[in-house]
């Protein structure tokens, strides 16, 4: 009896450690044409948990596999809104779940959204953008989206009144160019006519999604950043001015600092976390010590224990005031200071005292643009 005992723990602890693998890419595959819907229970952004039973009353069920970050996801939330005022009345239900976990997204794959894909931040893009259909988070254990196949977001499936496959694919065929073919349109209003689905499957496009079994490079992503070499030049108060308010092929975020000031220091590695999510696009940042020119060595060091690899510089003079009048003449002083600047020299943002990093994001965000034809 020990023996089986022991042999059947052993065996259950496998069984465990399979269920605990990570999901990925690999693994998963769409759910076929004429499939029964997966059920699922998971939160919403509005706190409670939904599930496929609470959509029974619906004659058709659209699944929309989407998510904060992925800039063509954000190019479809206006269709989504739309589709969803526009059949909600006929009997249509819309839900949209995010598949990605939040741990395997690396800083970079940011650089087109202000947010994460964290339910936290989910809450805050539904608000933002007036979501009236239930946006439900799967970035725990991503079984449900493992469960459909989502493959990248935006992916969508539609059920019939049985709740069996009858469409699955893109919403249409272009997220930032005319639309010539409504798919998922197509589908709805074949299906409430009672009529065969014209097109039944077509290709996605869009971000894949972002299994747990990316985490690890996500992870690796961050060591390597980490190890970037960090410099810091002294500059005069004429290159400085070129530097920040030239023209420029970049949007700048120019921070001013000091060693001696705690709110400095605090927020400095914001700026690194903003600088890795958007440096791959017109973007760079520049911060700008104000300590004594004497100081090269200090400012060095705080800079590299905080890892910020970017256009450093120590200004060349004591007259503080030229340092303002270099990077911003409406400044009245103080720091940290921080200011955008646009390619063509103007600033678009300023802020005395420590920035709110989700506000500075959702400003930079807005000028870079949230999709890839945006500039």
């Amino acid at each position: 009896m020990p023996c089986t005992i022991k042999s059947s723990l052993g065996m259950l602890l496998v069984l465990l450690a399979i269920v605990a693998e990570p999901t990925s890419a690999a693994e998963v595959a769409p759910l076929e044409i004429g499939a029964t819907a997966p059920d699922f229970a998971l939160p919403g952004v509005d706190g409670k948990t939904h599930r496929l039973q609470d959509f029974a009353h619906a004659k058709i069920l659209m699944v929309v596999f989407t998510c904060n970050h992925c800039p063509t996801a954000q190019a479809y939330e206006e269709r989504l809104i739309q589709l969803h005022r526009d059949y909600r009345d006929r009997g249509v239900a819309l839900v949209a779940i995010s598949p990605n976990d939040p741990q395997a997204v690396r800083l970079d794959e940011l650089g087109y959204s202000d947010l994460n894909d964290s339910l936290e931040e989910m809450k805050i893009r539904a608000k933002d953008r007036g979501f009236e259909f239930p946006y439900l988070y799967d970035g725990e254990d991503q079984k449900v989206s493992a469960e459909f196949g989502a493959l990248a977001t935006p992916h969508v499936f539609i059920f019939d009144a049985e709740r069996k496959l009858r469409y699955a694919g893109r919403i249409d065929d272009s997220d930032i160019k005319t639309v010539k073919s409504h798919d998922a349109r197509n589908a709805l209003d074949a299906l409430l006519a009672g009529k065969a689905v014209p097109v039944e499957q077509t290709r996605v496009f869009g971000c894949s999604t972002k299994w747990a079994d990316k985490r690890d490079s996500a992870r690796d992503s961050l060591a390597k950043w980490n190890a970037e070499p960090v410099a810091l030049k002294l500059i005069s108060p004429q290159d400085l001015k070129q530097a920040v308010r030239g023209k420029s092929e970049n949007y700048r975020l120019v921070n001013l600092w000091a060693t001696w000031c705690t709110p400095c220091k605090e927020e400095l590695p914001e700026f690194v976390t903003i600088n890795r999510m958007y440096r791959g696009r017109k973007f760079e940042l520049i911060t700008v010590s104000v300590d004594e020119p004497g100081q090269q060595a200090e400012t060095l060091k705080a800079l590299q224990e905080r890892r910020v690899s970017a256009s450093n510089y120590l200004f060349n003079s004591e007259d503080r005031d030229q340092v303002f009048q270099s990077v911003d003449e409406q400044s009245k002083g103080g720091f940290p200071y921080t200011v955008l600047v646009s390619p063509a020299g103007d600033v678009v943002y300023r802020r005395h005292g420590q920035i709110d990093p989700a506000e500075l994001k959702k400003v930079i965000v807005q000028h870079l643009g949230r999709t890839y034809a945006s500039r």
